[in-house]
């Protein structure tokens, strides 16, 4: 059972960004400074990935624990209000992921996803991986 309100329930879920999130701005920050020139949150590229480089195919994705399932099959138990609703929406978006990934790699695109806590983390290390996939994919 919720321990909020529908009203406070709301405006929780309304709080929550689905793009320019800390992580998102951290890792566009770091390929910036680097010279990279992307393009942010691409509506005409399957998915809507992140970070875009176009003329390198490359599409990169800042994917949060919680909604896209990292160590699902552990974490999942974790879920104790709303399980019925949350179990299988973060599902769906696990498997949309890889289907993303699929339709992108069919086309020729490098797609790169990492999670929250990594770019905090290691966020260098995580421009590293994409200035080169950017590189390789332009030569």
């Amino acid at each position: 059972m919720d321990n909020h309100t529908p009203e406070q329930r709301h405006k929780n879920m309304a709080a929550i960004k689905c793009k320019d999130t800390e992580i998102e701005v951290r890792l566009r920050k770091e390929l910036w400074s680097r010279g990279l020139r992307y393009r942010k949150n691409c509506r005409d590229v399957p998915g809507k990935p992140d970070i875009v480089f176009k003329g390198a195919k490359v599409a990169v994705f800042c994917d949060s624990e919680f909604w896209h399932g990292k160590d699902w099959e552990k974490r999942k138990d974790e879920i104790q209000s709303n399980r019925n609703y949350w179990i299988p929406k973060i599902e769906r978006n696990i498997e949309r992921d890889k289907e993303v990934n699929s339709l992108l790699e069919e086309n020729g695109w490098k797609v790169i996803r990492f999670w929250g806590e990594d770019i905090d983390k290691h966020t260098s290390e995580c421009a590293d991986k994409v200035e080169a996939a950017v590189r390789g994919m332009r030569n």
